[in-house]
């Protein structure tokens, strides 16, 4: 797989709005493919990880990964997957894939509806710290198989700068935005990261089309997974190294204890392409003992 190294202006942006546009992350062939598996996975009568929201516009299915092979590639996509580890760290798990389909609003809707609401992402760390201890722990990769190129076609909103926040987000009074929302347009094919502190809401859909997304979520590798907890051997046999790394599988068989976590094929990959992750920034993780004279 090729290593992308992301642009000092893709850095800036993500650390400082909080989310970043990728464009032409996946083709079209990839953009049928997902589409065809999503249809049929909607149109079953599957219920096991099913997510839906009252009403009727909201349908989709948690762990899709593990739902259908044609998600699998996305796990660790040339075009995004460097730049995660980049942003994150090698030291990576996968925290969740879902499959999101947002059906058109009603007629006669107005154009304020946002379906999910405000909110940040990662329910369990908010519950546990408050909003004004959470680090960015984790991010997503959202791939949108529809045509968002008009405003008010489902596509996911963002709240610049919003990551920044240590309390909840500010909505003035008589507004249902915020004052730095963002509204991406997007084609088909275009991906959007976004880590856990960036609020984010769902744009009222006006279209005739139902909005279809794919989107992979990553934390670090300390982080329990959103929507399993082990992956099914079957599954398991189809996935490279790295994949499986990312879905808590060691990477080999050593009976012994290693407090790093064992070897990682992930920063192997990164070390190779030149990305060393210095988090410390020059400091040390511990200190050696003084030396006895």
């Amino acid at each position: 797989m090729q290593f992308r190294h992301i642009s000092p202006r893709q850095k800036r942006q993500f650390d400082e709005e909080g989310y970043l546009i990728v464009r032409g992350a996946i083709d079209s062939e990839t953009i049928a493919a997902l589409t065809a598996a999503g249809d049929r996975l909607i149109a079953s009568d599957r219920e096991r990880n099913r997510q839906r929201r009252p009403g009727g516009l909201y349908d989709g299915f948690r762990n899709c990964v593990a739902l259908d092979d044609v998600f699998l590639p996305l796990i660790t996509n040339e075009e995004t997957f460097p730049l995660v580890a980049q942003l994150l760290s090698p030291h990576l798990s996968l925290l969740t894939s879902h499959l999101i389909y947002r059906y058109p609003d009603p007629p006669g809707s107005p154009a304020t509806e946002r379906l999910p609401g405000w909110h940040r992402d990662h329910y369990m760390s908010m519950r546990d710290l408050g909003d004004e201890h959470i680090p960015r722990h984790s991010l997503k990769v959202a791939y949108y198989l529809t045509d968002l190129s008009e405003p008010n076609t489902g596509a996911t909103m963002m709240a610049a700068g919003s990551n920044q926040l240590k309390a909840p987000i500010e909505i003035p009074e008589g507004a249902v935005d915020p004052a730095s929302k963002v509204e991406p347009l997007l084609q088909p094919g275009d991906c959007v990261f976004f880590e856990n502190r960036t609020w984010h809401a769902g744009a009222a859909n006006l279209s005739a089309r139902v909005r279809k997304a794919v989107m992979i979520g990553y934390s670090y590798d300390w982080i329990s997974p959103t929507d399993y907890r082990r992956q099914a051997p079957a599954m398991l046999e189809k996935l490279s190294p790295m994949q499986r790394y990312l879905v808590g599988e060691p990477a080999d068989d050593s009976p012994q204890f290693d407090f790093t976590g064992g070897p990682n094929p992930i920063a192997d990959w990164c070390a190779e392409n030149g990305y060393h992750h210095q988090p410390m920034r020059g400091r040390k993780h511990f200190v050696a003992p003084e030396a006895k004279h």
